[in-house]
Parts: structure tokens; C-alpha cells; sequence
């Protein structure tokens, strides 16, 4: 009884430790595969992060050689939008890179290998969600923290850009336009700091009418909240009707505000992708829960897409290891562009937000299913027509 007792316990004992060394090697293998996944990643965030830097770093130099934007605040202003601009790079990022690291493996026969250690396939998605799951933790922080920071810090970048080249545009004794001739404005002298100017004279062309405004002093202001920019009157006259006519309307005032340029779509944009998180977690207008869902939907691509990326290797494509890849930035696109669709048509409240995106998701979900069956499917399709042709073969 004593020696039962005796080879029970070795036996346990050498489970434990035949179970500690299978726990090492899943460890090291897993290891492996992230060291792979990683340093792609960072090549790929790296390269597309040039890419877009020194675009856009060109595009505010010509600002600034056009007198567009102050050249102290060039810098800021690429920092700023690469901050903004992460939350789009980083889940195409992390797919890509998945795609080629399995895809490299696939290839060298290593994933062969690994699944002749015992593991099954289960371990590739294990570990690729493992992975995935960490990294979306950091989409988190960007696309709910960082970016609306970065677009906010964009937003007054460009008033302050835009009130400085219209300020340093407004030189006394000579005349300014804006509004595309719309509006013209003639001041008489500025303050040291260029901040007020003094007997200002305006004119302003309404279809068929023209009216004429002389202040003693004025001041130009930006609206953060509209994006629209004005001018200023304190303490002068107003005088309206149609050239030529003598039916002049005369008014005097303490303050008038003109407008000068009105916000454009690419403004509203901004200020909406620019609203704080929690302002949107609150709200009911269809324009903040789409902002709201595409927040969610980076985090969401950046689990899913990887779990397709491993489905796609799994098809084994060891002829080369980019027609996956070919395959993947293919479904990218397109899961990238109804994700735009639904945003735009939650926004327009053409469609409602309880369907939202959630069926884009659940469309890149069933794609994975059906990519992961469909080697099953193809070998039940070829049992099939054996059996047709040779009724009697098994």
C-alpha cells in the first residue's frame, strides 16, 4: 500500500514538474512572438510617423512663408497634431504588424514547429489577445485622453495663428480686406502692442447694400466656441443704405461686432473631435455619440483586427508572406470606410445610434469566423465531390 502511495506521489510530482517546463516553453514561445510583434510595430509606427510629420511639417512651412501661421508656432503645432493624429495610426499599426510577424513565421516553418509542440491554434489567438489586449489600453489613453487634448491645443493654435496674421495684416494708413472684398478696413494708427486699433473705418457689402462704420477705436476677437472671427467697435457710427440713394440709416453705439470670416466644416470638425470624453458620455446629440463610438471603435479595431490577421495566417500562404498582408490592408479599407459611413450618418441622425457602428464590428466578426471555418468548409467541400465521383471510397 505504502509503495502505491510512493508512485502516486512520484507521479504527481513529475506532472508538476513536466507541467512547470510546458509553462516555460509557453512562456518563452510567447515571449518570442511578442518580440516579433513588437519590433515591427515599432518600425511601422515610426515610418508612418515621418510619413506624416514631414507632410505636414511641409504644409506649415508654406503657412508660414505665406504669413499664415507665426513661425514659433510651427513646432507646436506638428506636435499637436501628431498627438491628435495617433488614435488612427496605431490600430492599422498594430494589424499590419501581426499580419507580417505570423506571416514571417509562417513562412520560416516556425508556426509548423510550434504546432508540433502540442499547442494548437487556440495559442496564436491567446497570445496575439493577450498582446492586443495590452496595447489597446494605450489606444485608450490616446483616443479618449491625448487626442481631444492635442485637437483642443490645435483649435487655439490656429486662432491665435489666424489673430496674429490678420492683426500683423492690419497696418495704419492702409486698407485690409476680407471676406473676399466683403469687408474692408481702414485704421488710422495702433497701439504699440498692436492690439487696438484707433479711428477705424469699415465698409461692408450685403448684397445691394453698403454700410459704413467709423469707430474711435476697435478690437479683434476670435470665438473659440463658433471658430468665427470678428472685429470690434467701441464708441462710433453706423451708416447703412444703398450707394447713390439718400435714404441713409444713421446709428450710434457704444459696441458693434462685426463678423469677418464665418467657421467652416473642417473647424466644426475639429472642435468636435476636440470635446472632452466625459462631455460625451453625457450627451444625446447624434453628433457626440458618433464622435463617442469612434472613440470606442479604435479600441474595439484594435482587438479585432489582429484576431484576423492571425485567421489570415492560419489560411497558410507559404508562397509568400505578403498576400496576406495584401488581403488584410484590403479588409482594412474597407472596414475603414463603413466605419466613416456610420459616423457620418449617426451624425446626420440618418441613422440611429443603437445600431451606430456595432454592426461594422459585428460584420469584422463574422469575417473572422468565416476566414477560420473556411479551411473546414474547403475540406468537406473536396470529401464531397470524392464521394460523388467514387461513391464507394471513404
Amino acid at each position: 500500500m505504502s509503495g502505491s502511495n510512493a508512485n502516486t506521489t512520484k507521479c504527481i510530482r513529475l506532472k508538476l514538474v513536466a507541467q512547470k517546463y510546458i509553462d516555460r516553453i509557453i512562456m518563452i514561445l510567447e515571449r518570442y512572438i511578442y518580440r516579433e510583434i513588437l519590433e515591427k510595430l515599432l518600425w511601422i509606427i515610426g515610418l508612418l510617423l515621418l510619413i506624416l510629420a514631414s507632410n505636414r511639417f511641409v504644409g506649415f512651412l508654406a503657412d508660414a512663408a505665406e504669413g499664415e501661421l507665426p513661425g514659433e508656432l510651427v513646432l507646436q503645432m506638428l506636435a499637436m497634431k501628431m498627438l491628435a493624429t495617433l488614435p488612427k495610426l496605431l490600430p492599422i499599426s498594430l494589424f499590419v504588424s501581426v499580419t507580417l510577424a505570423l506571416s514571417r513565421l509562417a513562412q520560416d516553418r516556425e508556426l509548423t514547429i510550434i504546432s508540433g509542440t502540442g499547442l494548437a491554434a487556440g495559442f496564436q489567438f491567446r497570445t496575439v489577445f493577450k498582446f492586443a489586449a495590452a496595447f489597446s489600453l494605450v489606444v485608450f489613453v490616446c483616443s479618449f485622453i491625448i487626442a481631444p487634448w492635442a485637437e483642443k491645443g490645435v483649435s487655439e493654435l490656429k486662432g491665435r495663428a489666424e489673430q496674429e496674421s490678420d492683426i500683423s495684416g492690419i497696418s495704419a494708413g492702409q486698407f485690409k480686406e476680407f471676406s473676399k472684398g466683403d469687408r474692408i478696413v481702414y485704421v488710422e494708427d495702433m497701439t504699440n502692442n498692436n492690439d487696438v486699433m484707433k479711428n477705424v473705418f469699415l465698409q461692408v457689402r450685403q448684397n445691394q447694400d453698403l454700410g459704413v462704420l467709423r469707430s474711435n477705436s476697435a478690437r479683434y476677437e476670435f470665438s473659440e466656441r463658433t471658430g468665427s472671427r470678428y472685429i470690434a467697435f467701441q464708441h462710433g457710427h453706423r451708416y447703412t443704405g444703398k450707394p447713390g440713394m439718400l435714404d441713409y440709416q444713421i446709428t450710434e453705439y457704444r459696441t458693434y461686432a462685426v463678423l469677418i470670416e464665418q467657421d467652416d466644416e473642417s473647424r466644426a470638425l475639429s472642435r468636435l473631435e476636440a470635446v472632452p470624453s466625459l462631455e460625451l458620455l453625457g450627451s444625446t446629440l447624434p453628433k457626440y455619440q458618433a464622435e463617442l463610438q469612434w472613440r470606442l471603435s479604435t479600441m474595439l479595431a484594435t482587438l479585432l483586427l489582429p484576431m484576423l490577421a492571425v485567421a489570415l495566417t492560419a489560411l497558410s500562404f507559404r508562397e509568400t508572406r505578403y498576400v496576406p498582408l495584401f488581403i488584410a490592408i484590403m479588409v482594412y479599407f474597407i472596414y475603414s470606410n463603413l466605419l466613416g459611413i456610420s459616423k457620418t450618418l449617426i451624425k446626420r441622425d440618418d441613422l440611429s445610434a443603437l445600431i451606430g457602428m456595432w454592426w461594422v464590428h459585428l460584420l469584422l466578426i463574422l469575417t473572422i469566423v468565416a476566414v477560420l471555418k473556411y479551411p473546414r468548409f474547403r475540406y468537406w467541400r473536396r470529401k464531397g465531390i470524392r464521394q460523388a465521383i467514387l461513391p464507394g471510397r471513404k
